[in-house]
């Protein structure tokens, strides 16, 4: 399974237009591409980021929509302001606990590392964090990505809304630094948002 994300540095003022023309808009034209497994949206009101994330079921899918969404992520920026960049990502790991419900936000984290470990950080990640995440209140689910030309890999985490969030800090504090020591990892960025449109279909991958 393959991602790829469209981050926006928006006008904050502009978010909610953002928002209704990526779901009325962007969201069917997509999901109707060969290969499309869903898109979700993350939103910074504060800040204006924003970050779309349409997943497909290969490299090969991903790679034949290039073209079609260029026009619509242009559009995107114009209606949003500020500029964009993009990634594409393999999903390592994927896990939910439950749907995540109106008003759930993500704690996100980026890090760099060896790219040959890629495989040896999904399995880690697998086995010592995801059950550990799953006893966490509020708790939704939790998918790791990675490139494995870059050594660049991103953690989302869901909660069921923003106290949950708050809530799970101190408990993740201890598993992100033993985590990251024991798999080489630099945390290059962290940042919260409110999960504005969840509609990915990707399957369990734990």
């Amino acid at each position: 399974m393959y991602a790829r994300s469209t981050t926006v540095h928006a006008d904050p003022q502009r978010i909610d237009e953002g928002i209704a023309y990526v779901r009325d808009e962007v969201m069917p034209a997509v999901q109707s591409m060969p290969g499309c497994m869903g898109l979700s949206m993350l939103g910074d009101r504060d800040s204006g980021r924003c970050i779309v994330t349409t997943s497909w079921d290969s490299e090969e899918s991903m790679s034949a929509s290039r073209e079609a969404v260029r026009a619509m992520r242009e559009r995107a920026v114009d209606v949003m302001g500020g500029q964009f960049d993009v990634q594409e990502w393999e999903i390592a790991v994927l896990h939910r606990a439950h749907r995540a419900p109106e008003g759930a936000c993500c704690r996100v984290t980026w890090t760099r590392g060896d790219p040959a470990r890629m495989d040896d950080m999904a399995e880690t990640f697998r086995t010592g964090l995801v059950p550990r995440l799953d006893e966490i209140e509020g708790f939704c689910s939790v998918s790791v990505m990675g490139d494995r030309q870059t050594g660049m890999s991103v953690l989302t985490a869901t909660y069921d809304d923003r106290g949950s969030l708050d809530r799970s800090a101190e408990a993740v504090r201890g598993m992100r630094e033993q985590f990251t020591q024991q798999m080489g990892l630099e945390i290059t960025d962290m940042a919260e948002f409110e999960l504005v449109i969840h509609h990915l279909r990707v399957p369990e991958m734990v």
